[in-house]
C-alpha cells in the first residue's frame, strides 16, 4: 500500500510539473552578429551551466529589429539590443517587456564621414544620404544630433542599410556618412581613417535593453532572472579582466586584436534592474521619435519594466 501511494505521489507531482517543463524545455536567446557579451557568454557555455536542466538555443541577428520581430514571432524568448528597437517594436504592437539594462554608451557608436569629405558638422548632413540600421540605436543617435542642430530626419536622405551593407556603400562612395556602432566604428576607424561629427557626448543617453516575450516572463520569471544574473556575472568579470575579454572577443569575431581593443576601450558590460532613471532615458528616446513621427503612437515605457531583484553573491565560473 505504501508503494502505490508513493508512486502515486510521484506520479502526480510529475503530471504537475510537466507544464512548466514542456515550456522551459528550451530557451531560446537572440544575439547580434558582432555583438559583445552575449557572444561570449554563449561560446564559453556559462548560460548552460546556469540553467541546468534546459536546452539553450542561441539564435544570432544582424541587428535589433530584427531580433525583436523572432520575439514578436515567438522564435525566441530573450534578447538584447540598443535602446530604438523596443521603442519601434512597442509602438508596432510587439508584447515584450524590458527585464535589464545595459550601461549607456558614449562613444562606442558614432556619425563620421570619409576623411576627405568637406562635411563638418551634424548641420552640414542636410539633403545628404546617410546610412544606418533602421530602428537601431543608431537610428536615435542621428535623430538626437539633428535634432540639436535644429534638424530632423526629414532633412536628410536616410538611406536604411545593414552594418555590412551600409560599409560596402560607403566604400564605394555611394553614401555621404554612416552610423553605426561597435565593432564596425572601430573597423571603419582603423580602415578608412574616418572623421567623427558626433558620438553620445553630449547628447541625452540611450542604455541597451534585455528583452523578454510577456508570455515568457510570465510563465517562468525565475528563469528570467537567472538569465539576467548570468549576464550581470559575466559582464563584470569582462570588465574586470580586458586582457582576456579581448582575446575571446577576437577569437569570435575574427577582428584585428587593435580594432578589439579600441571597441573594449569605450565599452562597458553587464546587466542592471530597469530603474526610473533608465526609463526617463528609454521615454525621452520615445518621445523623439513620436515627436519626429517616426513612429505612429506615443509609446509608455514604465508600463512594459519587469522589476527584476538581483540575487547576491551570483557569480561566473
Amino acid at each position: 500500500m505504501k508503494n502505490k501511494m508513493k508512486k502515486w505521489i510521484v506520479a502526480l507531482f510529475a503530471a504537475a510539473a510537466l507544464p512548466l517543463a514542456a515550456h522551459s524545455a528550451e530557451i531560446r536567446i537572440g544575439f547580434q552578429k558582432g555583438s559583445g557579451l552575449l557572444s561570449m557568454i554563449k561560446a564559453q557555455g556559462s548560460m548552460e551551466k546556469a540553467l541546468t536542466g534546459h536546452q539553450v538555443k542561441w539564435i544570432e541577428f544582424p541587428a535589433g529589429p530584427q531580433m525583436l520581430e523572432a520575439l514578436n514571432a515567438g522564435s525566441i524568448d530573450f534578447g538584447s539590443t540598443g535602446a530604438p528597437p523596443p521603442v519601434f517594436a512597442q509602438a508596432g504592437g510587439v508584447e515584450l517587456l524590458y527585464v535589464g539594462a545595459e550601461p549607456a554608451p558614449v562613444h562606442s557608436e558614432a556619425i563620421f564621414v570619409p576623411k576627405d569629405s568637406p562635411l563638418r558638422t551634424v548641420a552640414a548632413l542636410k539633403g545628404k544620404r546617410v546610412a544606418f540600421q533602421k530602428g537601431s540605436g543608431s537610428h536615435f543617435l542621428l535623430a538626437s544630433a539633428l535634432n540639436q542642430a535644429g534638424l530632423k530626419i526629414a532633412d536628410i536622405v536616410p538611406v536604411y542599410l545593414s552594418p555590412s551593407d551600409a560599409r560596402a556603400a560607403f566604400v564605394s562612395g555611394s553614401i555621404d556618412a554612416w552610423v553605426v556602432w561597435d565593432p564596425y566604428f572601430a573597423s571603419a576607424q582603423k580602415a578608412y581613417q574616418v572623421r567623427v561629427l558626433a558620438d553620445y557626448t553630449g547628447l541625452p543617453l540611450a542604455n541597451g535593453f534585455y528583452l523578454a516575450s510577456r508570455r515568457f516572463v510570465q510563465q517562468s520569471p525565475q528563469l528570467v532572472g537567472t538569465l539576467l544574473e548570468q549576464v550581470s556575472a559575466s559582464g563584470q568579470w569582462a570588465n574586470s579582466h580586458p586582457q582576456q575579454t579581448a582575446a575571446s572577443l577576437a577569437q569570435l569575431t575574427g577582428l584585428p586584436a587593435d580594432i578589439v581593443a579600441t571597441w573594449l576601450a569605450r565599452s562597458r558590460f553587464g546587466a542592471t534592474p530597469v530603474t526610473p532613471a533608465i526609463v526617463a532615458n528609454q521615454q525621452r528616446v520615445a518621445n523623439l521619435f513620436y515627436e519626429q513621427k517616426l513612429i505612429p503612437k506615443q509609446v509608455d515605457i514604465a508600463g512594459r519594466v519587469w522589476a527584476w531583484q538581483p540575487r547576491s553573491g551570483v557569480r561566473r565560473d
